[in-house]
């Protein structure tokens, strides 16, 4: 049977959410907004600030801005555990307060340990919320809606995007601490409002599927190659977080503001990217829809690597910033076609998957940028090596999938 079969969506597609569902939803889409969407992209903006005002130095605050990568591995790896620990609820409960008193205590810079240690535990409740947000809420969602439920959950990081460019800016005309104690301010009313919206932890009974879809369903190399795509996908749009908007503003002299600009439109861009990724796979199956990524964001960072036209840019910068918040959709709906049913084993995959993820995230940063500075600045060999991990993601999908058709 052929991969395409296996994943087809449901025919249902115009099953109903009840009440509860939908506040789950909500509930998920401020825990994403808190922990990841905010917790990481807002301190972007926030560096050169802090490096003005002699909170820190340019290194320390590189530093800082790493013990966030960290953290979020760590919270890839343990957010099960935690869980197993409180319950979901519980546990997600916990994470969003923990993200929300980062941003009160990082108002007052006592001591870089101090900063360092929020930081990274930001980027713990960021990771953790990562692995247990879905799988706390999809399980109560009908299957044929699961990918634009997920859409939703992840809409947050797109927003978190779209205000590190907007918001934050803004924001600092007030002063670094009021910008953080705002920060901690919108996050508590965030969290208040998801509160009680978390299910039970218990996923609700789910009927036996048949003995070809589950033997199909944990194919493991298929779950192996879903990790690999995961992580490239990491080595792939780091480079664009991380240098589009020096690039068009040092490497094209074209001025802070039009990099600034388009900053803007890839935070714009995401803000939808997880709701057009989740409905298109909820229609053409999520293995299908994740290959289709994998080539548009090749293509995209090629022509960020190869081409200085602006229309250019533009075209990749809205193409990457739909993608980077919505791979997050397509890789977990992957994993519940390969899992179908099976809560428990859904968990435990997403869990490596995002641990895959945030290690190569970590790893690219510090390997692009020195790359980076050991070529002279040479912008177009950094998106040429996310260009590159993402076609070979691609092409490793078309010949694992071919061997599982023609096997």
């Amino acid at each position: 049977m052929s991969d395409q079969t296996v994943s087809a969506a449901p025919a249902d597609q115009h099953a109903s959410l009840d009440a509860r569902a939908l506040f789950a939803m909500l509930a998920g889409f401020c825990a994403s907004l808190v922990a990841i969407g905010l917790a990481r992209f807002a301190y972007t903006p926030l560096i050169p600030p802090l490096i003005e005002a002699h909170w820190f130095t340019s290194s320390q605050a590189v530093t800082l801005g790493a013990a966030n990568f960290a953290g979020y591995f760590a919270g890839a790896l343990f957010g099960r555990a935690i869980a197993h620990a409180l319950t979901n609820r519980h546990a997600l409960r916990l994470l969003m307060a923990v993200a929300t008193a980062a941003f009160f205590a990082c108002a007052f810079p006592l001591s870089t340990a101090w900063f360092f240690a929020w930081r990274f535990l930001s980027g713990l409740s960021g990771g953790a919320t990562m692995v247990l947000v879905a799988t706390t809420i999809l399980p109560h969602i009908p299957p044929a809606r699961r990918g634009f439920a997920s859409g939703m959950i992840f809409i947050g990081l797109g927003f978190g995007i779209a205000a590190s460019g907007t918001l934050i800016p803004k924001l600092l005309h007030h002063g670094l601490h009021n910008t953080w104690m705002g920060l901690g301010v919108f996050s508590l009313v965030l969290t208040a409002i998801a509160w009680f919206g978390w299910p039970a932890s218990n996923p609700p009974a789910v009927a036996a599927q048949d003995a070809t879809h589950r033997s199909s369903a944990h194919d493991g190399a298929r779950l192996r190659l879903l990790y690999a795509q995961y992580a490239a996908n990491a080595l792939g749009l780091v480079p664009v977080m991380i240098l589009l908007v020096d690039c068009i503003a040092r490497g094209y002299g074209r001025g802070a503001d039009m990099g600034a600009r388009y900053w803007v439109m890839y935070g714009v861009a995401a803000i939808f990217g997880p709701l057009i990724c989740g409905s298109v796979g909820d229609r053409i199956g999520f293995g299908m829809a994740y290959r289709f990524s994998l080539l548009l964001q090749a293509l995209s960072a090629a022509l960020l690597a190869l081409s200085a036209n602006p229309y250019a840019i533009g075209v990749a910068t809205v193409a990457l910033g739909i993608a980077t918040p919505g791979i997050v959709p397509l890789a977990l709906g992957r994993v519940h076609e390969l899992l179908p049913q099976d809560h428990t084993a859904q968990r435990a995959a997403w869990s490596r998957a995002t641990s895959a993820f945030a290690l190569c995230q970590a790893m690219a940063g510090y390997g692009y940028s020195f790359l980076f500075s050991h070529t002279h600045d040479n912008y177009a060999l950094i998106f040429a090596c996310g260009a590159s991990a993402l076609a070979i993601a691609f092409i490793a999908d078309l010949i694992v999938n071919r061997k599982r058709v023609t096997g």
